[in-house]
């Protein structure tokens, strides 16, 4: 930790959209931040971002920041304290890995790793190195999914059997980056939202023992790219991934959980980034606005909680946006030694169950965990 134990200096490792738009943003909120490093493979775009960000958010930018190419060169400067790793999935692990190593905290962007074998090695590390780890589902910090957690945790649903995890878009193919190319990122829709509704899921059951998984991968719309894709058409001869997946999942206790992703569908049914719970006293639908399901004197009820004003308080009142809740909670817990929303053994889990998705829609076969 820096001198000052209330200010953490961060570097930043990759930057690219997610940083610029999600993580660098929600720092501003965070006034015990402080970031001195950019990294990106692309020299361009670390000092871009550099720029940008000094210049909108002067307060928590160190006036001597520096830029790297090489991120093992930012992870040997000893003052920096938690690094956001924000580059395309195969990275993930080795950066999260090094950065742990080098004794640095790491929130690292979703999905954890593309492989299972990488996020365990990214979560025994930490475990050995003492450091936080945490991965960006900040799905969880949205006003609807906070509500029902609370009630999960109450137990106002009961026990909870069975679930749906939704992540379908019609048309909704990521034309830029690296989105399509398989080796980099490890899957398509299923690793990219399908891992947001699993994760959302799982966290609102809190059960994270997956004891079967069968799966089907799908890539049947890829050579119609003159579609009316909402980001444009796409070159048929470089969509090396997945456009669908469904799962059917059987945990140890019984419960089952049914889970569809997909960037391009012949449907009308689209969601993304949502569940439906059933459980033994309620249930809860998210598809149209998070709806509470029960029956009561003999009459079945629906309860719609209010979320129009979109705020989340938190922190003696103040509202917050979910990316900025997702970095307060990272940080708080830097600080303060307050628990993480998202833990590692938690996206473990996630990743290992995509893992046996798309081994099983390989093999046709089940696999048991």
């Amino acid at each position: 930790m820096s001198k000052n134990k209330n200010k953490v200096k961060i570097g930043i490792i990759g930057c690219g959209a997610i940083a610029a738009d999600k993580y660098l943003r929600a720092l501003r909120a965070i006034e015990e931040a402080e970031v001195v490093a950019f990294c990106d493979v692309l020299p361009d775009s670390a000092k871009k971002v550099q720029k940008v960000f000094e210049a909108s958010a002067p307060e928590i930018t160190c006036k001597s920041s520096v830029t790297y190419t090489d991120y093992n060169e930012l992870l040997r400067d000893a003052s920096i304290d938690a690094v956001h790793i924000c580059t395309p999935n195969n990275s993930h692990a080795p950066i999260t890995v090094a950065a742990l190593k080098a004794g640095k905290h790491v929130m690292c962007e979703k999905p954890m790793a593309t492989n299972y074998k990488d996020a365990k090695l990214m979560c025994d590390t930490a475990a050995e190195a003492g450091r936080l780890l945490t991965i960006g589902y900040q799905y969880r910090c949205n006003p609807a999914p906070l509500f029902l957690k609370q009630m999960c945790e109450n137990g106002e649903l009961g026990e909870i059997y069975f679930a749906k995890a939704h992540g379908i878009r019609r048309r909704g193919v990521p034309t830029w980056g690296v989105f399509l190319d398989k080796e980099i990122q490890g899957g398509g829709p299923l690793i990219d939202i399908g891992t947001h509704a699993l994760d959302m899921t799982l966290w609102m059951m809190d059960n994270y023992k997956p004891k079967v998984v069968v799966g089907s991968v799908y890539k049947k719309l890829s050579d119609h790219p003159d579609c009316g894709n909402i980001f444009g058409a796409w070159n048929p001869d470089k969509y090396e991934v997945e456009d669908s997946a469904f799962a059917f999942i059987t945990m140890e206790n019984g419960a089952t959980v049914t889970l569809e992703a997909s960037w391009a569908l012949n449907t009308i049914d689209v969601h993304e980034g949502i569940c439906t719970l059933c459980g033994t006293k309620a249930g809860a639908d998210m598809k149209n606005g998070l709806c509470i399901v029960s029956d009561k004197n003999g009459r079945f009820t629906e309860m719609r909680p209010d979320f129009s004003d979109g705020a989340i308080e938190y922190a003696g009142g103040k509202i917050w946006k979910p990316e900025e809740l997702e970095a307060r909670n990272f940080y708080d817990a830097i600080i303060y030694g307050t628990e993480l929303r998202v833990k590692p053994e938690q996206a473990l889990v996630v990743t290992q169950i995509l893992d046996a998705i798309y081994e099983s829609g390989k093999t046709g076969k089940a696999v048991y965990l």
